[in-house]
């Protein structure tokens, strides 16, 4: 029942990264009919992670109080409702309220995915059952270019926004109709039951939200969220347009490039987590296992700084790939470190605070590639910022936590 529960988290993870990704797909169109600048565009962006960085905040608490169930399901109506809101819309002003209320909704996904999967997975299980949920992002940002020319070619780009969300609410019908606290859930076995307690027993408590940000830990995660999340956002955002700009594609033709980086991103999702996992199973303790993958997957990530040099559009979509690949690996690992290092009842506020931390890089790197774009119409400043930003992120994590050590042990929020 676990992995039923992993695929659920897949399943919307996938419908969180379609829908979000969609305005970068649909960037050239929506910038002939409405006349956006570079920074206009970058001003919409910014505004979703605005609302992404507040929503963190929100949701992490909000889905440590009433649970993972609840939590995601109101969520996932808020983003979705407010998708569709996006075929209504017909200006900058009323662009950026629909992105900012989609920002508010979508801070709702990680922070209740994680909570599902400490409250389903073993430690030991849990970067590889992160790594495959978190795949689903790469899933709807394969699906994205291939879906949404189709429907905005034959039917407009107002009902590609309307008909996506409307499809996507079957999630919400699975979701509460399946997920189940292990303890509640009729269908789990008792073998099954107890693998997934097989960790040491928690004490159960409330944890002061501003005492977190006293504990050293906290900041081994939010540091390199805000480091490693921007880079991620890039790609999202724009790199439809550097293909278009740097090889002339278009709605019509960047989807199979689109297809192929993100497809390399799955593996890099899949294979970061089970890498780590792998290496705890052979004995390795947490600090080694987690610090190893991560920094195979930062050096992995250095190459991206040459792509703007690079005339053959397979082997600059390669090098884009790997790089997408190395921060979906890295995340799969980072995205463990609450798990590891707190108890259950503080997981979902920990990734609130991780997760506003991104969002506000993901703000600064909006304004820095509308800067850079307006400037000098290259991407070669954008593309030496992320290849550097993991190797960065990675000496912030060994430095604030040499060994990453549980927060458990200094009795500070338990």
């Amino acid at each position: 029942m676990r992995w039923t529960v992993c695929g659920l988290l897949f399943a919307a993870t996938a419908i969180n990264y379609v829908d979000r990704q969609m305005i970068g797909v649909l960037k050239p169109v929506l910038e002939q009919e409405f006349g956006w600048s570079e920074a206009h565009y970058a001003d919409i962006v910014l505004w979703f992670q605005a609302a992404y960085a507040i929503g963190f905040l929100v949701a992490g608490r909000f889905v440590d109080a009433v649970g993972a169930r609840l939590g995601y399901a109101v969520a996932f109506t808020l983003w979705t409702a407010a998708h569709i809101a996006h075929g209504l819309v017909g200006s900058v002003a009323q662009f950026a309220a629909a992105r900012f209320a989609l920002g508010l909704g979508e801070a709702g996904n990680f922070p209740s995915g994680l909570k599902a999967v400490a409250e389903w997975f073993p430690q030991r299980e849990r970067a590889f059952a992160i790594g495959l949920f978190n795949a689903g992002a790469n899933v709807g940002a394969i699906a994205t270019p291939l879906i949404v020319p189709a429907i905005t070619l034959a039917y407009g780009w107002r009902m590609a926004f309307i008909a996506t969300g409307v499809i996507s609410l079957l999630w919400l019908v699975a979701w509460l109709a399946f997920y189940r606290r292990p303890e509640q859930h009729a269908k789990v076995a008792p073998a099954e039951l107890a693998l997934i307690r097989s960790d040491p027993v928690e004490v159960a408590g409330k944890v002061p939200w501003l005492r977190l940000f006293a504990v050293r830990e906290t900041w081994a995660y939010v540091v390199p969220k805000f480091l490693t999340d921007p880079i991620w956002w890039m790609f999202l955002f724009w790199l439809p347009d550097f293909l278009g700009k740097r090889y002339g594609l278009d709605l019509t033709s960047f989807g199979i490039p689109l297809v192929v980086i993100y497809l390399l991103s799955d593996a890099g999702s899949v294979a970061g987590g089970w890498a780590s996992s792998r290496l705890l199973q052979r004995g390795w303790s947490v600090n080694a296992a987690r610090k190893a993958t991560m920094l195979a997957c930062a050096l992995a990530a250095v190459p991206i700084v040459t792509v703007q040099y690079v005339d053959r559009l397979w082997l600059a979509v390669l090098l884009i790939g790997l790089a997408t690949a190395a921060h979906q690996a890295f995340s799969a690992n980072l995205l463990t470190l609450p798990s590891d290092l707190f108890p259950r009842h503080a997981i979902g506020s920990v990734v609130g605070i991780g997760g506003t931390a991104g969002a506000i890089g993901g703000m600064l790197i909006a304004k820095f590639v509308g800067y850079v774009l307006d400037l000098s119409d290259s991407y070669a400043p954008i593309f030496a910022v992320a290849g550097s930003a993991y190797l960065l992120a990675l000496l912030a994590i060994h430095v604030i936590s040499p060994r990453l050590q549980s927060a458990r042990s200094f009795g500070m929020v338990i």
